[in-house]
């Protein structure tokens, strides 16, 4: 599934491209086009939820300093 993000940054660059161009058929279809990804990217979380880290609890080392009494 495409994230809200990627939609509505294709989006805009449709929009851009339909500024750029002189032919108003093309200038419409780009428009349309950004419109539909508008829609789909509309009902989605603003952040992209993309995989989870498994919940994993951290190796703990081993204190590895010396003993305060032996030293050692």
């Amino acid at each position: 599934m495409l994230g809200k993000t990627y939609l509505t940054k294709q989006a805009s660059l449709l929009l851009e491209f339909a500024r750029t161009t002189s032919d108003s058929d093309l200038s419409a279809k780009l428009i349309s086009k950004a419109a539909d990804l508008k829609s789909q990217a509309d009902p989605l979380p603003d952040k992209d939820q993309g995989p989870k880290p498994p919940d994993v609890a951290p190796d703990v080392a081993p204190d590895l300093r010396p003993d305060r009494q032996t030293g050692r």
